[in-house]
């Protein structure tokens, strides 16, 4: 098992790593820059080199960054969708030089247009940022949604139709977060409606594109549509729904990182500790 945590990047960024550390993570997820505001500088490039230290040191593998929340590269507004654009090339550059294997996006909000126009905007708009960043080992990982609002990537013809569109598909996969499907309406709670979800996903776009699972329990009810997580095995997935999950022979071998609410200090040692447990059964 491949397990992590995001953290919180308080602080300096090489510091995550140390907490991910203290949490036995063998992988981590942050934000590179506070997600709620648009850029205000670059990096340090003595703090890149000191996370790349850090990295090695604790044996940190693989490194996602998730884009910040006023990115929406499905936006209909020109100035939002032009300056989302420039702010996501600027954080995969970033990404690129503390060597992380992924960013992690929403797919972004159609607003007020159709999704047929929001995904043609989003593939438009992908299409430029890996051209802009042609030869980075960089990934983008489309992470599914809970429906809520007009955001796309709810359901994954969505993600079928974006890669398609795609030109370098190499450097684009899927995150998958089981918060946001089940709430998003499938029923992953049961062995079938897990299966159910697994083929969904594999006749669209193929399995092997999930590089990330974003393993979460569910706060609400089936396709209520709104996102929030839950503690693991304390929300509408369950324990049991948690541990087949966990255990599933076509998602064992994916990296989880865990998005679960920080109640307290304790909270994340609480849930990495049950998931540890759930996947030794």
């Amino acid at each position: 098992m491949i397990l992590g945590a995001h953290i919180s990047g308080a602080g300096k960024i090489y510091q995550a790593l140390d907490a991910a550390h203290k949490l036995k993570c063998d992988t981590l997820q942050i934000f590179a820059r506070n997600p709620q505001q648009w850029r205000a500088g670059s990096l340090d490039p003595k703090d890149i080199e000191e996370f790349k230290l850090r990295r090695k040191k604790f044996h940190i593998d693989p490194v996602f960054i998730h884009i910040s929340y006023l990115i929406n590269l499905a936006s209909p507004n020109p100035r939002l969708y032009q300056g989302s654009i420039r702010a996501y090339i600027s954080d995969m550059q970033d990404a690129d030089k503390l060597k992380a294997d992924y960013i992690v996006t929403h797919m972004g909000s159609h607003k007020e247009t159709s999704e047929e126009e929001g995904i043609k905007r989003l593939i438009t708009a992908l299409n430029k940022i890996l051209d802009e960043t042609k030869g980075s080992k960089v990934g983008i990982l489309l992470e599914n949604t809970s429906g809520s609002g007009s955001w796309l990537g709810y359901k994954f013809s969505h993600q079928k139709k974006i890669i398609a569109g795609i030109k370098e598909k190499a450097r684009v996969g899927l995150c998958l977060d089981t918060a946001h499907a089940y709430l998003a309406g499938y029923d992953i709670a049961t062995k079938g409606g897990l299966d159910k979800l697994l083929a969904e996903i594999d006749g669209q776009v193929g399995l092997k594109l999930i590089k990330l699972i974003h393993l979460n329990d569910a706060y609400g009810e089936l396709a209520s549509h709104h996102d929030r997580h839950d503690h693991i095995g304390r929300g509408s997935i369950g324990l049991e729904g948690m541990k087949r999950i966990i255990n599933h022979p076509k998602l064992k071998n994916i990296p989880m990182i865990l998005e679960t609410p920080k109640d307290d200090e304790e909270s994340d040692r609480i849930n990495l500790a049950l998931v540890r447990k759930l996947g030794k059964k």
